[in-house]
């Protein structure tokens, strides 16, 4: 089947082989074989074998048949295991990686794929009304692939699959089409994770960032992978409604802010506690300075101390202190950024540097005396929920001064 034999090509390309030989085995035949017609074939082999001598046909593996004008989809065999193989290897971070493509699966997510733009190339489905629900004119140039339900069941690791799985491209956050209500809708806030490696935690803040208005995501070196199909099942489709920047080194984050911005930490300390740290000069910029003022967090010990300095470097002027206030007070003087960090390791000496250069401060999260700190999802959503109030009322009291403006 042309749709597996280019997939199967693509993994044993050089570059492919970090998969594993014994894993793309099965992928060097195509998994399924489209026959000439039975008569075609008897007629070609004639003259070059008696009756005796010929082996029996296989029987016909796959069918191709049409799905509406200009769209065709093949049926395989029922019960094929190097499909199954197909799929295992697309779920892979190194198929990721590697190859760049992505799994998804599931009615919800493949629609907003294809509706943002992202490219599919094989899909995999188990009835023919699956296709009428989808954008037609997306699904052209496609590989199409109708498969028993049992099978696809097989395959997903889904409590309830659907019965729908496609491989696309990885989707580029530059050349996504995101929904015009989502565009409309957004507003000066960006959200920088720090260290997030729980795959649920990661999707629940995206759909929260998504949920909020967020103009953009910056996803730190260290935050699980975004692709991460966990992390795109708790998503819930907000990878295709905002751009979401992965796998940043902390110098370049500052490249991906817009200009002026101030940037906030999402903390746990209660008012009145005092962080151990020390202050450090703030030779960045605050708010409303221009972008290439902004200061880039420091590089990692190893590379500007001596290992026998770490200690007194981490305990020293290297992390500065910020101030802190309730997440709820007034804080979003646009554009604004906000860093949720993980439950694991709590925020980074990178994010205080970038906080610290903008003039940032923290933003506490209220708790009952002796209850543990919030879940990292729960938090942003707080403090990002918040912001968006706090960032509307802002551009109401503004279009309010407009239309009234005070004569003096």
């Amino acid at each position: 089947m042309a749709a597996l034999r280019g997939l199967g090509r693509s993994l044993l390309r050089p570059g492919g082989a970090a998969l594993g030989r014994r894993g793309v085995r099965a992928l060097r035949r195509s998994p399924v074989r489209v026959l000439p017609p039975q008569k075609e074939r008897g007629a070609a082999a004639e003259g070059q074998q008696s009756p005796r001598e010929r082996p029996p046909p296989p029987p016909p593996a796959v069918e191709r048949r049409p799905a509406g004008p200009g769209l065709w989809y093949e049926k395989a065999a029922p019960g094929d295991r190097r499909l199954g193989k197909v799929v295992t290897i697309a779920r892979s971070k190194k198929f990721r990686d590697h190859q760049g493509k992505v799994l998804l699966e599931g009615h919800r997510l493949i629609k907003d794929a294809l509706e943002a733009g992202a490219g599919l190339q094989t899909l995999f489905f188990s009835t023919v009304e699956q296709l009428k629900e989808l954008p037609e004119a997306k699904l052209k140039g496609a590989n199409l692939v109708k498969v028993k339900f049992e099978d696809i069941k097989s395959w997903s690791d889904v409590v309830t699959p659907q019965g729908l799985i496609g491989i696309f491209s990885k989707p580029n956050h530059v050349k996504m089409s995101y929904p015009a209500a989502q565009l409309s809708s957004s507003l000066p806030l960006l959200l920088i994770c720090d260290n997030i490696r729980d795959p649920g935690n990661l999707g629940t803040i995206l759909r929260s960032a998504a949920g909020a208005g967020c103009e953009k995501v910056l996803l730190t070196k260290g935050c699980v992978d975004p692709w991460e199909p966990k992390v795109l099942r708790a998503g819930m489709g907000a990878h295709f409604r905002l751009p979401i920047v992965a796998n940043l080194e902390w110098e370049a984050v500052p490249s991906n802010l817009p200009a002026g911005i101030q940037v906030f930490v999402a903390d746990n300390k209660e008012l009145g506690t005092r962080a151990e740290t020390v202050p450090v000069p703030r030779g960045g910029s605050r708010a409303g300075s221009a972008q290439g003022k902004l200061k880039a967090p420091l590089k990692s010990k190893s590379e500007t101390a001596p290992e026998h300095e770490e200690e007194e470097s981490v305990a020293g002027a290297c992390i500065p202190e910020l101030a802190m206030q309730y997440y709820y007070e007034n804080w979003t003087q646009a554009p604004v950024a906000v860093v949720v960090g993980g439950e694991t390791h709590g925020l980074s000496p990178d994010a205080l540097h970038l906080a610290a250069s903008t003039g940032g401060r923290r933003l506490v999260i209220p708790v009952v005396p002796g209850v543990d700190s919030l879940n990292s999802a729960i938090a942003a959503g707080i403090v990002l929920f918040e912001g968006k109030r706090q960032l509307l009322r802002r551009h109401q009291q503004e279009d309010k001064r407009q239309k009234f403006p005070v004569v003096g």
